[in-house]
């Protein structure tokens, strides 16, 4: 049996705002956390636990004040900015709450704009946006703008986007939290579905036990410490 790499190790990450002044505040106390290849992980926590901080820096949104940071076998902690943007673009999809699509674009537009980022050419941009739209089956609606799609819609072509560059890691932020029960039901077997068939490293960031017990391992964040971990029923 293959053995899985290691594609995410946070050690000892430490996030300070403020620096150096009185009110200066620490949000993140020393995190370590190594995430494997293919796994469908949540990171749960209330308000104010510094899950957002945390997925910043998972997501090379922000920088760790201190410790390292590994992201396949490259050091991004102390990348520069350039290299970090690429890497954004290549190996990290992200699924945000509120959706964060483009309002005056189509739905097919949006799903390209990652791959416009990434230099490849209009004709396989089309392509594999229309392809991604069938995976999450909105290739019915795909000439429609935001505001002509319901909330489940928007999620499933942020969904798409997110897939766009064909990353290994989907970071998704509270992806159901706008949305009624039985269309996060949706949304998740979705994300099931693309950690399943296709290998993709899922990390949800929530404050809902319910849906972090549905991943393979659930991590607890508390005041910016990692204070449990345990098996989901997805293992």
């Amino acid at each position: 049996m293959k053995e899985k790499k290691t594609i995410i190790d946070l050690r000892g990450i430490i996030k300070r705002f403020y620096i150096g002044k009185p009110n200066e505040l620490e949000i993140l106390h020393g995190i370590d956390l190594k995430v494997e290849e293919g796994e469908f992980l949540s990171i749960v926590g209330a308000s104010g636990s510094g899950k957002t901080t945390m997925m910043n820096i998972i997501g090379i949104l922000d920088r760790p004040t201190e410790g390292g940071y590994l992201l396949d076998g490259v050091d991004v902690a102390h990348a520069k900015d350039r290299e970090l943007s690429l890497i954004r673009n290549q190996k990290i999809g992200f699924v945000f709450q509120t959706y964060n699509l483009i309002s005056r674009t189509s739905a097919l537009r949006n799903v390209e704009l990652p791959m416009l980022y990434g230099g490849k050419p209009r004709s396989e941009r089309t392509r594999r946006a229309k392809e991604l739209l069938r995976l999450v089956d909105m290739e019915e609606r795909m000439s429609h703008n935001p505001d002509e799609l319901s909330g489940g819609q928007k999620q499933r072509v942020a969904i798409a986007r997110a897939m766009a560059n064909d990353p290994a890691i989907i970071l998704a932020d509270e992806p159901t939290g706008a949305l009624d029960s039985g269309t996060g039901r949706r949304i998740m077997d979705l994300f099931q579905k693309l950690n399943r068939e296709q290998g993709k490293t899922i990390i949800l960031i929530t404050h809902s036990q319910e849906l972090a017990e549905e991943t393979r391992r659930i991590v607890t964040l508390k005041d910016g410490a990692i204070v449990g971990e345990r098996s989901g029923s997805g293992c």
